[in-house]
């Protein structure tokens, strides 16, 4: 199965033609997805009909705080209320695929996820060079809630947050940045 997940990678995160973001190679995704199956409360959705369609997967964020070290500025309140009460979910990868219904699926895969962990809130980083990604997962409702960088690391990420619930999201506005454009392309 790691073979088909990387193909998927591979599928679902082409990068344009003339963007100078090199996203980070097959073998590379295959190292991360090692990691993150060791990692406490992991858990992967699979959609697939005849093929392979998408997946998602990732792993309960603990409620010490530490998923959000190195946010840049002061972490809204609702966001630390959530982690402290173990109710969010870290999106490690959602592989979908360019296709007439990603929308729907992307939905699908991610809402399971969070259902199953019993999440109000996914959350994820993406590389602030990838704009591709960063378009898709905001087509699909993920909102921007700044920069976020690594101690050890050189890359300034960006954090997303996908509310799940309505009582969620009424809690998180105001204090995320809602911006559109385009789609899981980044068209």
């Amino acid at each position: 199965m790691r073979e088909d997940l990387a193909g998927l990678y591979v599928e679902s995160r082409a990068t344009p033609p003339g963007d100078p973001y090199r996203r980070p190679s097959r073998q590379n995704f295959l190292d991360r997805l090692t990691v993150d199956m060791r990692r406490p409360g992991f858990a992967m959705v699979i959609a697939e009909t005849d093929r392979l369609m998408g997946c998602a997967f990732g792993f309960p964020v603990g409620g010490d705080g530490s998923w959000w070290l190195g946010f840049d500025g002061a972490l809204p309140r609702s966001i630390e209320q959530l982690t402290v009460a173990a109710n969010v979910f870290a999106f490690a990868d959602i592989l979908i695929p360019p296709h007439p219904q990603d929308r729907e699926l992307a939905r699908r895969v991610q809402q399971r996820l969070l259902t199953d962990h019993q999440a109000s809130l996914g959350a994820t980083l993406v590389d602030g060079a990838d704009r591709p990604t960063l378009a898709g997962l905001r087509s699909w409702g993920w909102l921007d809630l700044g920069e976020l960088r690594r101690p050890a690391g050189a890359t300034t990420f960006r954090a997303l947050v996908l509310p799940f619930g309505e009582r969620t999201t009424a809690r998180l506005e105001g204090f995320v940045t809602v911006s559109g454009g385009g789609g899981p392309s980044g068209a």
